[in-house]
């Protein structure tokens, strides 16, 4: 079967999470990555996982970079360089898409632009992902994961109910805009489809995650309210929340939204007289007084373990759902059965379990098909068999300080 983006190639010049996630998303679904990092300015998550810098290629063996950068080759140019810059423009002129995620003005300052890049390749796809986008005021302030959470909002209404903003711990930001660059690329290969010319996408990772609160952006703007955090309660559905089990930090999320299901759960719970007192009776009641509501649940689950009161729930059509930890989740059965981890093998890192493609695809599927490239690993791939340049010319970028076989941790900025 032929994967959704075979005979797409693509060149990614990102780094950290966000755009080597989104990339790699292209990777599983059967494009050309081709990762592209300079001699001295080697992706960061390169050093990171504590390898000593005496251990053979450690620079390929850091989990991190790994996992987001399986389904790619790689190649080293140093952008810098106006030999550089010219190779890598070669190579656009024979790929369809483009993926960054500089600060606005990197690229332009490199003589890259989106002007530049069409002018050697006008069907060119152009993925920007600056933090703040490429244009307005804050447009050259640098952006991670972990601020963005705060200034695209999503802080402000995530914590305990009554409590102070919390970040949701692991940089949402980063994730979120790497989930939507399938969707970006997708978009602009129909557009350059459809019209012949090359298009400019600016996916600011503020702008995306700002999408995730929309409705709560909504709700001030009409009715001026700004909502503060609250937990995992739901807005009209009660029981809606996360209730402790037997065992040490151990959890279960239950959340009913129809009389039948609160029905339901009252008779699992043995307090079948809960679905007929006035105080539960309908939505609005539950909602109202949900935490008396939550105490009587939390009698039963405390009593069970957290996979044990799932079963039992779920066997009467009662959502819910045991809450995992990270052991819990790669063993788990359900996730096993639909197969949401494959083997992967790494000549310098080992043999680990990544997760498979998060879109099942039943006539195109995606496949995690190559580990994570060593640096410049394919540098003749790209130089001599796609490009075409002589022995020498290749030889001369050698010596120039252009390419390099590994990176060049003096010069590392």
């Amino acid at each position: 079967m032929t994967a959704p983006l075979a005979g797409i190639r693509v060149v990614d010049l990102t780094m950290v999470w966000a755009g080597p996630l989104g990339t790699r998303l292209l990777g599983d679904y059967g494009a050309e990555v081709i990762k592209v990092e300079g001699p001295g300015q080697w992706d960061l998550l390169r050093g990171l996982g504590g390898i000593p810098r005496t251990t053979p290629r450690w620079y390929n063996r850091a989990a991190y970079f790994n996992h987001n950068n399986r389904n790619k080759y790689s190649a080293a140019i140093d952008l810098r360089q106006p030999a550089g810059r010219d190779v890598l423009l070669k190579l656009l002129s024979k790929s369809d898409v483009l993926v960054e995620n500089y600060r606005a003005n990197v690229m332009d300052n490199l003589g890259l632009s989106f002007e530049e890049v069409r002018a050697a390749n006008p069907r060119i796809v152009y993925v920007s992902m600056p933090g703040h986008g490429k244009t307005g005021p804050e447009s050259n302030y640098v952006t991670y994961g972990t601020n963005v959470e705060q200034l695209a909002g999503l802080v402000s209404i995530s914590g305990y109910e009554g409590g102070e903003p919390l970040k949701t711990g692991f940089s949402y930001g980063d994730p979120t805009s790497g989930i939507a660059v399938p969707a970006a690329v997708a978009l602009g290969l129909q557009q350059v489809r459809r019209t012949g010319e090359g298009v400019h996408i600016d996916l600011a990772q503020r702008e995306n995650l700002t999408g995730f609160v929309g409705e709560y952006l909504v709700d001030y703007s009409m009715n001026r309210q700004l909502r503060a955090p609250a937990g995992n309660t739901h807005p009209h559905h009660a029981p809606h929340g996360v209730y402790r089990c037997a065992g040490e930090d151990s959890w279960i999320t239950i959340a009913c939204e129809t009389d039948e299901q609160f029905a339901a759960l009252c008779r699992v719970v043995g307090q079948e007289e809960l679905a007929n007192d006035a105080r539960y009776s309908t939505a609005a009641a539950r909602k109202a007084n949900e935490h008396e509501l939550d105490g009587a649940i939390e009698e039963w689950t405390s009593r069970q373990g957290h996979y044990e009161a799932m079963h039992i729930l779920q066997r009467h059509g009662v959502p819910a759902g045991a809450v995992l930890t990270i052991p819990e989740v790669m063993s788990d059965p359900q996730l096993r059965s639909r197969g949401a981890w494959s083997e992967q093998v790494h000549p310098d890192a080992g043999t680990w379990e990544v997760e498979t493609p998060p879109w099942n695809l039943t006539r195109t599927p995606g496949h995690a098909r190559l580990p994570a490239p060593g640096f410049a690993e394919h540098n003749t791939y790209v130089f001599r068999d796609l490009l075409g340049l002589s022995e020498s010319t290749i030889a001369q970028l050698y010596a120039d300080g252009v390419t390099a076989d590994e990176p060049n941790v003096r010069s590392h900025t």
